[in-house]
């Protein structure tokens, strides 16, 4: 579809000024055009083999040395700066730091051959065959869920399933799986139900479940019977008080110390900071990392 609009250009390849009727125009005709592309190819594949020179040379140059930074004992090896990094911290290469500058020598990075372990070729894992499965009515049936809601959740979380005899056999481990994961908390002894809500509070049906919805409260399923974490449900309607959380998450941790991730992670790995896994996140130990943060003191 041609446009419009006129604007006035200059043709990237002859200089030739010309009438184009789309901004992305850069060339005055075909011909201009194909040469220009020609160009910059050639243009791109100099440079790159440029750059590539520059590095043998920059390579070439390392050999000659007896001491290396870590920029040019990476180079050496071939290998990123950060993973170098990561080699001199545990130890595994040698280093002298002086002030501002680590010092590597040649010697001790060749070194590291002369005791290697030998090569062990990393065989793939065999999957394992699935042999205990669930019907579809065991399901139904152990954890009061409706069939539709089983295919859902199923087609959501990729559980290995076969059809047999006109029947639809699920994947034992992976369903178990699935809701050992959605298991309540251990640590939650009182529930609130439905019912006991709604004398309570006075609260409808609608109202519950999006006071529950909004202020995430822990819940637990029997059959067709749903229960409301009690202790939870008092917090948020402002009757209780919250206890002192005894783990900082990741977010609260960086904002509270000023932190990046990396930093963060970094003090909790070499400092052996305890963490626990809840969920896919992860929890840090308050007063331990409140303890390494305390300013030093002299007693």
């Amino acid at each position: 579809m041609a446009s419009n609009i006129d604007i006035q250009k200059k043709c990237e390849w002859c200089g030739k000024l010309f009438i184009a009727h789309k901004t992305s125009t850069r060339c005055c005709s075909h011909r201009c055009a194909n040469l220009a592309y020609k160009e910059r190819t050639r243009q791109k594949r100099v440079s790159e083999f440029q750059t590539m020179v520059n590095q043998q040379i920059e390579k070439e140059d390392c050999i000659d040395k007896d001491f290396f930074t870590p920029s040019e004992a990476a180079k050496y090896i071939g290998i990123s700066r950060a993973t170098f990094y990561r080699y001199l911290e545990t130890n595994l290469i040698k280093s002298v730091q002086l002030k501002r500058k680590t010092i590597i020598r040649k010697r001790d990075i060749e070194a590291l051959f002369d005791n290697a372990s030998p090569y062990k070729k990393h065989l793939p894992r065999s999957k394992q065959s699935i042999t205990d499965f669930y019907t579809t009515a065991e399901i139904k049936e152990k954890f009061g869920v409706k069939e539709s809601w089983i295919y859902e959740i199923a087609k959501e979380h990729n559980i290995p399933r076969i059809f047999n005899r006109g029947r639809t056999y699920w994947s034992k481990k992976h369903i178990d799986s699935y809701f050992a994961k959605k298991a309540p908390d251990a640590s939650i002894t009182e529930w609130y139900s439905v019912a006991e809500l709604q004398e309570k509070f006075g609260m409808t049906l609608s109202a519950i479940y999006t006071f529950v919805y909004k202020n995430v409260i822990p819940k637990r399923k029997e059959g067709k019977m749903v229960y409301y974490s009690k202790k939870h449900f008092d917090i948020a309607k402002g009757i209780a008080t919250p206890e002192e959380p005894q783990y900082y998450t990741i977010p609260e941790a960086m904002e509270k110390y000023n932190l990046t991730r990396d930093q963060l992670y970094h003090y909790v790995k070499y400092h052996n900071i305890t963490r626990i896994k809840v969920g896919k996140y992860t929890k840090i130990l308050r007063s331990e990392l409140d303890k390494f943060f305390e300013p030093p003191k002299i007693e």
